[in-house]
């Protein structure tokens, strides 16, 4: 299960990375991880208002 959450996560990472690099590119797979930690972060934001949201 936490395999297809970090595939997901990672694949959400290179989408966005290919819109800003060459897949080809040598830092291709630094950019990849760094957006892969904002999608993270992202969802995990959204999972923590909505939640708090919920409370309210």
């Amino acid at each position: 299960m936490i395999n297809l959450a970090v595939r997901i996560v990672l694949a959400a990472g290179g989408a966005l990375a290919a819109l800003f690099v060459a897949r080809d590119s040598p830092n291709f797979g630094v950019v990849q991880g760094m957006l892969s930690t904002v999608v993270l972060v992202c969802v995990i934001g959204l999972i923590v208002l909505w939640r708090w949201r919920k409370d309210e």
